[in-house]
């Protein structure tokens, strides 16, 4: 899977991601679900990604980390 393959992917806070937290996700790909270790991306403000939320992969860098931002206001 490449880099472009995973922006735009949506997944599921799995362990709160924030501001000086590194965080988890949960992605559904290749046929399954995989975790990744998630960041706030940049910009995208001081809040915290509390535990369930629904996120949009903004940038990946292999082999495990996203950044993410929520991906509904509310």
């Amino acid at each position: 899977m490449g880099d472009e393959d995973m922006i735009g992917m949506t997944g599921r806070v799995t362990g709160t991601v924030g501001p000086g937290l590194v965080g988890e996700v949960i992605v559904r790909i290749r046929g399954g679900a995989e975790h990744f270790l998630a960041h706030p991306a940049p910009g995208s403000g001081p809040d915290r990604l509390p535990v369930g939320t629904v996120v949009t992969v903004v940038e990946y860098l292999p082999p495990r980390t996203v950044y993410v931002m929520a991906a509904y206001d509310g």
